[in-house]
């Protein structure tokens, strides 16, 4: 398996690139497609995912299913984010037209050609915040960050449901965690980072 980071110039949010036996797949859609076809090219793309509404993350996820011709997978919750620039944070961008997406609910497992993509919902940084595990790579968005969590303080932001969320994604096995923003973790360093944050959301 192979994991291609690629950073935006919205909040210098992270888009994933990842090849599996030669089978592609996205997660997040902040990088412009330009960027993405150079490590793509005339590849298949199985799916994109997106691990919330929040327009640094979503920016181009009608662009990437219209040329790599595949579906986005989002949480349910995700649908009213897209649809209104206040809560997704980028002023003029809406998505009105959901004809690519694919909605998913709650938790879950997707099966691509033999590959598996798991699904959870972790809610807590917004309503539609979803962690993908493929492989032991885990997919976190702005949930969970390399020192750190995401902001409970934003549109469907809670800290309850925060706490919930880690509680959560500690009983996922994966051992490597790529965050929507700033680099990569492991399973030992967001054991210490999420004991942290779950002291201080339990105040």
């Amino acid at each position: 398996m192979k994991i291609n980071q690629v950073v935006s110039e919205f909040l210098d949010s992270n888009t994933f690139v990842v090849e599996v036996e030669n089978k592609y797949f996205i997660f997040d859609c902040g990088a412009s497609v330009d960027k993405v076809k150079d490590i793509i090219k005339d590849n298949k793309v199985y799916a994109i995912f997106l691990t919330h509404g929040h327009y640094d993350h979503s920016k181009y996820a009608i662009e990437y299913a219209k040329e790599f011709d595949c579906k986005i997978y989002a949480n349910i919750s995700a649908k009213e984010t897209l649809q209104d620039g206040k809560k997704n944070y980028g002023e003029d961008f809406v998505i009105k037209n959901f004809q690519n997406f694919v909605f998913i609910e709650n938790d879950g497992v997707l099966n691509f050609d033999n590959i598996f993509v798991q699904y959870f919902s972790t809610k807590g940084h917004s309503k539609c915040s979803c962690c993908y595990l493929l492989g032991d790579n885990l997919f976190a968005g702005d949930v969970l960050f390399y020192q750190g969590i995401g902001r409970t303080d934003l549109y469907g932001g809670d800290k309850k449901e925060m706490l919930e969320s880690l509680k959560k994604i500690e009983k996922i096995n994966f051992e490597n965690l790529y965050s929507g923003h700033d680099k990569s973790s492991n399973r030992k360093q967001q054991e210490k980072n999420i004991s942290i944050f779950e002291r201080f959301l339990s105040r």
